[in-house]
């Protein structure tokens, strides 16, 4: 089974970028991690933007690279804005969809729920977190795992979530409503540098 491993806040510091979108993790220390300290960072090449980029949104939605890869190639093979397109279908992976639904803290925690068997798709047990999600579709935690301390805890801690998902906290049920906008997903990443790191 293929996935990130390694501590999240020092891969987050390294990109200047928050991979949990909560941006606890540069809240103590903002430059990147090494014996030296906040000393002057060198200035970027174009490749190495375009690198940092890619490596933002794969550890954002906790890709290995490869198939991170194969869904780009999926992405520009569609009708529309590649960069958009990719996101998209990033967002509609089912780890990614249960944690949108508020049933884990983290994509890497929503991950292991899929992969250990906990959560339903319209009824039927799903356990690849790449699954693709289509609109309409019912995500559901399975009636066994419905009173796990972590999965409560979550919904708990969840006050809102995004307007393209709608979740039942109660009986822990949700749908995938709609494909995102590209004005609600994050703003920080630039996913045209991607698009440009893969075309070269």
């Amino acid at each position: 089974m293929a996935r990130i491993k390694g501590p999240t806040h020092k891969v987050a510091r390294r990109l200047s970028f928050s991979i949990l979108e909560t941006g606890q993790e540069l809240k103590k220390r903002q430059y990147a991690p090494g014996q030296h300290g906040p000393t002057k960072r060198i200035k970027l090449s174009n490749h190495g933007l375009q690198l940092r980029e890619k490596q933002r949104i794969r550890f954002m939605y906790q890709v290995n690279e490869r198939q991170f890869y194969n869904t780009f190639l999926k992405a520009s093979k569609m009708k529309g804005v590649t960069g958009h397109n990719f996101l998209f279908l990033l967002e509609s992976r089912l780890d990614n969809v249960v944690y949108r639904l508020g049933f884990a803290n983290t994509r890497r925690g929503a991950r292991q729920l899929v992969n250990h068997g906990h959560i339903l798709v319209e009824g039927s047990k799903v356990d690849i977190p790449s699954f693709q999600v289509k609109p309409g579709t019912t995500v559901e935690v399975r009636e066994k795992a419905k009173k796990m301390p972590s999965i409560i805890d979550a919904l708990d801690k969840t006050l809102n979530t995004v307007a393209y998902v709608s979740v039942d906290k109660e009986n822990k049920k949700g749908v995938y409503v709609r494909l995102p906008e590209r004005s609600e997903l994050n703003q920080e990443i630039n996913e045209a540098l991607v698009v440009e790191y893969y075309n070269k």
